[in-house]
């Protein structure tokens, strides 16, 4: 499913079940909870931190749709298209870090 197609899934179902959607500043709390929850995550399962027994069966995958629903939330209430934005931003990183990454002796 493309990204045009997925904002407009979301936007449907904010529509039918969410009544409408929250302002953006609370869309941009919400983000930085659900980007915590994913760090949380990551730091006890796959750093240096004990996962806390409450913690093990959290799914990473759902907390990263979590991230991705709200901006795709984000994206709708502000217009942008973000299938056309990110198709730019891999043309721009393409162009600007493809010999970076290559020569980068901390990546061999």
């Amino acid at each position: 499913m493309s990204l045009q197609n997925t904002q407009k899934v979301v936007d449907i179902w904010i529509k039918e079940h969410g009544v409408r959607y929250f302002n953006e500043l609370t869309n941009m709390a919400q983000l930085t909870e659900e980007v915590g929850e994913v760090a949380r995550i990551i730091a006890r399962r796959y750093g240096e931190q004990s996962e806390k027994e409450s913690d093990k069966n959290k799914d990473l995958g759902e907390e990263l749709a979590d991230v991705i629903f709200v901006v795709l939330c984000l994206a709708n209430q502000t217009g942008i298209d973000l299938q056309e934005a990110f198709d730019r931003k891999m043309i721009k990183k393409t162009n600007r870090d493809h010999d970076r990454h290559q020569n980068n002796e901390k990546l061999k």
